[in-house]
């Protein structure tokens, strides 16, 4: 099964024989695999197709001490959300990270098996990579965890629907399907149980994770997921299109190639391309975020989720952070970034009202302008980012988990929505992976032992289903618990890229074993309130 020699060690998988590396981590040792394929690459005919596993396994030894390909996206103007600039077609590729490496046969003994979190990435459905250094799972994994993170495909190539078998739409998530059937078949061998295996993602991540809830093709692959900061119930009918709107963005973009949407050949046409750049899509008007949607009416989403019968037997994390909007609002709406005016925050909302359908315009910027003055830029933009945020993020979360809580299911439900306090949209990954305890100098020693205790209650959820020992199971009440992480006792720290107003990432101490609850709803107001006709 496997073979250890000083810092290097193989393992024999259905892809082939992997040589990964023993990493000391915080006292521990822990097996790094990287750049395992777990399917056939997505090239030639195989373009907007749901991937193939591997015919045979690798000749040789696979290296898994290096990082490889992102798949084909378009490097993003802010941030570094990328890990490196290879991108390719040939990118279907995962990570793991594991505090042992099993010697068990192929009869997936259980004898000191660890539970799985299987990461799934976010940024929009467009970018995106398992390279990146936040998500090196080494410190995560040192909680008794197995870590796999997974590439898969964005943009055109990873979700164009095409209109047959050939382009069915939601290749992306079908990548994640079959990664996960990888891993059910091959992480005993990394000293992981395929039977505790828990999901999580981040915004688009988060969007994927509901997506596998929802599915009939992800069932019994996983036991528990966790949702950060997103849903597929995205307000009405976003960010999952119809077949209709999903055929018809793809024929718009076959025109835009030079390939005849009339021709019945049109996806042969877009497959021959040899340059893969070309389908890298480039924001428009000045935006920076390009969104990408999937697809419903299809056999992996059969109807808009809204429409679905919440019956699982999976148990749900579901959490956002405060300030949701923020980060959104920069990527896509450029208009921000000069002065807001009371004129232009209202045209904006008019704007939305045309893709977000039926959106009442003066209800909705009445309640969120309440107290704002309307001369006072700052004011009106932190109103227009609490509204986004809400929209798009924090209330699709929201109803996703409460439609879970009451859904009537036998068995409870472990649902609870933690009102983060962290800044912006994604500045919770960072303590999810253990960022801090790689990188001590340029966090507080706060941030640090937040970082150790938020992974303490992620893992925790991986093992037991609680994130903590009082967390209550939910099923039969329509109030939603809430944990604040975030009261007015803070720290803050300077390390986040200052892209408005010097905003900076704030955290608080806490201790996953003593956590009271906050009992009432503070979304009555907003998700139960003045959106509640939207979802």
């Amino acid at each position: 099964c496997c073979v250890c020699d000083g810092n290097s060690i193989d393992v024999n998988t259905s892809s082939g024989s992997v040589r990964g590396q023993t990493l000391h981590v915080l006292n521990r040792k822990i097996h790094q695999f990287l750049n395992i394929p777990y399917a056939e690459p997505p090239l030639g005919p195989l373009r907007f197709a749901p991937p193939l596993p591997l015919k045979a396994p690798k000749q040789g030894i696979i290296d898994g001490t290096k990082s490889g390909n992102d798949c084909i996206q378009k490097i993003p103007k802010f941030g570094v959300l990328t890990g490196n600039e290879m991108i390719s077609e040939d990118c279907l590729v995962l990570n793991i990270w594991t505090p042992n490496v099993d010697n068990n046969d192929d009869n997936h003994q259980k004898v000191g098996l660890k539970p799985v979190m299987f990461w799934i990435y976010g940024g929009a459905l467009s970018t995106g990579s398992i390279f990146m250094d936040k998500f090196n799972g080494s410190v995560l994994s040192t909680n008794d965890v197995v870590v796999v993170t997974v590439n898969y495909r964005v943009g055109p190539l990873g979700f164009l629907y095409g209109g047959d078998e050939t382009a069915p739409g939601n290749a992306g998530f079908y990548d994640q399907l079959l990664a996960l059937k990888w891993v059910r078949e091959n992480i005993h061998l990394f000293g992981g149980d395929r039977d505790q295996m828990t999901i999580f993602g981040e915004s688009a991540g988060s969007w994927s994770v509901s997506a596998h809830i929802l599915s009939p093709l992800s069932k019994g692959l996983f036991k528990r997921a966790i949702m950060q900061s997103g849903s597929l119930m995205y307000n009405r009918d976003r960010p999952a299109l119809s077949t209709i709107e999903g055929l018809q963005r793809a024929k718009h973009l076959a025109r835009s190639l030079n390939c005849d949407e009339f021709d019945y050949k049109w996806l042969d046409c877009l497959r021959a391309i040899d340059d893969p750049n070309l389908f890298i899509e480039t924001p428009e008007n000045g935006n920076i975020i390009i969104m990408t949607h999937a697809v419903f009416g299809t056999q992996f989403l059969s109807v808009l989720p809204q429409k679905l019968i919440f019956k699982t037997d999976i148990e749900v994390m579901a959490g956002v952070v405060k300030d949701e909007g923020p980060l959104l609002t920069h990527g896509l709406f450029p208009e921000m970034r000069s002065e807001m005016t009371a004129q232009l925050f209202y045209k904006v909302v008019r704007d939305l009202s045309r893709e977000y359908h039926n959106i009442d315009v003066n209800e909705v910027c009445d309640y969120y302008l309440k107290g704002v003055h309307k001369t006072n830029s700052s004011q009106l933009k932190a109103a227009f980012n609490e509204l986004y945020g809400d929209l798009v993020i924090t209330c699709p979360t929201y109803y996703f988990a409460k439609r879970l809580a009451t859904s009537g299911r036998k068995q409870r439900s472990n649902v609870a929505v933690c009102k983060g306090g962290l800044v912006c949209h994604g500045a919770d990954v960072d303590f999810v992976f253990g960022y801090p305890l790689r990188n001590p100098t340029l966090f507080t020693e706060t941030d640090y032992d937040f970082s150790i205790d938020v992974m303490k209650m992620w893992t925790n959820f991986a093992k037991t289903g609680k994130a903590h020992d009082v967390w209550p199971q939910l099923w039969d009440k329509s109030v939603i618990r809430v944990k604040d992480l975030n009261p007015n006792d803070i720290k803050a720290h300077d390390v986040w890229p200052q892209l408005w107003d010097k905003s900076v990432v704030r955290v608080k101490d806490l201790n996953p074993n003593d956590m009271s609850l906050i009992l009432d709803n503070p979304y009555e107001s907003t998700c139960d309130g003045i959106w509640k006709h939207y979802f």
